[in-house]
Order: C-alpha cells, then sequence, then structure tokens
C-alpha cells in the first residue's frame, strides 16, 4: 500500500512538472499581461504623501556599479515631477520605478560633465513619446547649456523624423522633439539666483566648487514648508552650506579617497599608467564621505543623503568602510543611496521618511 502511494506521488510530481512545462509559456504570460495592466494604471507619485520627494534615479558617477546608474536625483513636489542631472540610466530607471519620463517638467543641470548629461537625449525621448508633449523638455542651468542641447537635438534629429513617420503626428507632435535650453545667469558666489517659482514650488541655484568645472551649480527645492539642497559635484563648499542651513535634507555628492587610492595602486600596478592618472586626480574636486557629513552637522541638515558615489561598491563591508567616520562627523539619518531610494518630506509634519516608491 505504501510503495504504491509513493508510485502514485512520483507520477502525479511528474505529470505536473510536465504540464508546467508544457504550459509555462502560457502562465508567464497570463502573468506578464496583469503585471502590465497592473503597471499602467498605477500612479506611484499620487500614491505618495502630499509633500516634497527626492527619488534616486541614479546614484553613481562614471564607474560602472551594478546598483547605482549615472548622477539623476528626481524631485516629486506635490505631484510635480522635476529632475536634477541626467545620468545614463537615469530615465530607465524612473520607469523602472513606475514614473513615466513623460510627466517630467523640467530638466535641471548642475554641470556639464558627461556623465550627468550622457542620458539626456534618452530621457527627452522617453518624455516627447511617453507624454505627447507639443514643447520641448526645458533644461535649466547656466551659460553654456545651449551648447548641450543643441547638440542632443542634433544627434537625435533623424530620429526625431523616424517617430513622427511611424506613430503619427498627434501622437508624438514635431513641436515638443527635443529638449529645449533654459539659461540663467550665473549666481555669483554667497549669491544664490531663484530660477524657477511656480505654484509653490520655488528652485534655487548657488554655485559650488569644482575647479576646473565651470559652470558648476547645487540646487535648494522648497515646496510645501519642506526643504531638500541637492550639491552637484562640489568640494566642501561654504556656499553650499548656507544653502543648507537648517534643511530637511542635504543630498551630497561623496568620494572616498582610501577607496580610490586602492583602484589608482591596481592600476599602476598593471601598466595603465592613464588611468592611475585620471584616479589620482579626482579627489580634489570632490567631497569626502566624512566632509558631507560635516557640513551637514555644520547647517544643521535634519537628514544627509550621500549620492554620486565613488568608487563603485561591489563587495560586502565596503559600504562600512567607505562611510567610515561619517557617525562622528554627524548624529543625524545617514542614507547612503543606490538606484531607487526614495526619501519623503511629507508636508504638515516633521516626519523624513526613507524607503521605496509604492
Amino acid at each position: 500500500m505504501i510503495r504504491r502511494l509513493l508510485m502514485a506521488a512520483v507520477l502525479l510530481v511528474a505529470f505536473g512538472s510536465g504540464l508546467t512545462w508544457l504550459y509555462r509559456g502560457e502562465l508567464a504570460t497570463w502573468l506578464f499581461e496583469r503585471g502590465a495592466l497592473r503597471a499602467l494604471s498605477t500612479d506611484v507619485i499620487a500614491e505618495l504623501p502630499h509633500g516634497l520627494h527626492l527619488f534616486v534615479c541614479g546614484a553613481g558617477a562614471p564607474l560602472p556599479d551594478p546598483v547605482r546608474s549615472g548622477p539623476c536625483l528626481a524631485v516629486i513636489a506635490g505631484e510635480r515631477l522635476f529632475v536634477v542631472d541626467a545620468g545614463s540610466g537615469g530615465a530607465r530607471n524612473l520607469q523602472a520605478a513606475g514614473v513615466s519620463p513623460g510627466r517630467i517638467e523640467a530638466l535641471f543641470l548642475t554641470h556639464f560633465h558627461s556623465d550627468h548629461i550622457d542620458g539626456l537625449g534618452e530621457m527627452a525621448m522617453l518624455r516627447w513619446t511617453g507624454g505627447g508633449h507639443a514643447t520641448p523638455l526645458p533644461v535649466h542651468a547656466p551659460p553654456g547649456v545651449e551648447r548641450v542641447v543643441d547638440g542632443f537635438n542634433r544627434a537625435y534629429g533623424q530620429d526625431f523624423y523616424y517617430r513622427v513617420a511611424h506613430h503619427g503626428r498627434d501622437v508624438v507632435p514635431p513641436s515638443g522633439a527635443g529638449a529645449e535650453a533654459v539659461t540663467f545667469p550665473m549666481p555669483g558666489r554667497g549669491e544664490p539666483r531663484v530660477v524657477f517659482e511656480e505654484d509653490g514650488v520655488r528652485v534655487t541655484a548657488f554655485s559650488v566648487s569644482h575647479h576646473p568645472v565651470e559652470p558648476a551649480v547645487g540646487y535648494r527645492f522648497d515646496f510645501g514648508g519642506r526643504s531638500l539642497v541637492i550639491s552637484g559635484d562640489t568640494t566642501r563648499d561654504e556656499g553650499l552650506l548656507a544653502m543648507a542651513k537648517d534643511v530637511d535634507l542635504l543630498a551630497h555628492e561623496a568620494l572616498a579617497p582610501h577607496l580610490v587610492a586602492v583602484l589608482e595602486r591596481a592600476a599602476r600596478a598593471t601598466g595603465q599608467d592613464g588611468l592611475a592618472k585620471l584616479l589620482f586626480d579626482i579627489p580634489d574636486y570632490h567631497t569626502t564621505p566624512v566632509e558631507a557629513a560635516e557640513v551637514a552637522a555644520a547647517a544643521g541638515a535634519r537628514a544627509l543623503l550621500l549620492y554620486h558615489i565613488v568608487p563603485q561598491l561591489p563587495l560586502p563591508g565596503l559600504e562600512t568602510a567607505f562611510l567610515k567616520g561619517v557617525g562622528s562627523a554627524y548624529s543625524g539619518p545617514v542614507t547612503l543611496s543606490r538606484d531607487g531610494t526614495l526619501v519623503s518630506l511629507p508636508t504638515g509634519t516633521d516626519r523624513i521618511e526613507v524607503g521605496k516608491l509604492p
């Protein structure tokens, strides 16, 4: 009796496995259809508490990192979406989180280093095709942005034609293709400049120290009584510290020199002197994690998020090494960001919530 039961169980498992193999394509298609309906019917921004939110669509820098794409920070104010910098992968990370690039109202660039602009063409394209916009993506930045925007528009010019020819003018209005430069005068040292103000959203640009890269700015966003500051690439900067005074959230770039030095030594040991020189040079125009923590402490920032993480941190324990000394410099909450990190600042409260999009 027991042997017959065991044999029946084996046959049932084998039969079930066969059915699974036979129908797994159909099952996967059904699940895919259900998932697509759910994804396209969900408004993740509307599900957030009313307030100011920072979504990290790119936490990294030029060095390849599987969990940190090129620098890209999305700011959600109420139900409005703005983006600061367009690093590679940023637009796709927005899509992966359920946020359509078609909702982007404006892009703000901190400077024109390649890792901060190399995803601009894709972001503008996905905004156009995903939102059916009749006007191009506004790209706000100091002088020089005109050349950047013109270059991407020229590079994508033939694709603009293909999209209209294939999908039609009603779906992709030709007037909305590409990007449009919105230039503001470079703020003087200690002289921040309001560069966008509309319906309770105020964006203030301020100069930072990233020599020889000029212009270079950071941004402060204010909405609903909550505030956040984005450093852009910079060394420790007193002007930035002033702008971050009593801010709810300081998003600051960070580079760990002792870890970059490991890569430099490896490059020299393998005869890659050019790479070694690049690695030797980069710490002098960035901020260390401890310095960023010191800025947060001196400014009285209520929370610190580190982004533009250099170098990549592929091994367990490296994040701990990256943050060495940060806790001693700053007693507030610190987030070492990855792609997908979300910090929420709901209006009417003093809460700071770290998580992911719904």
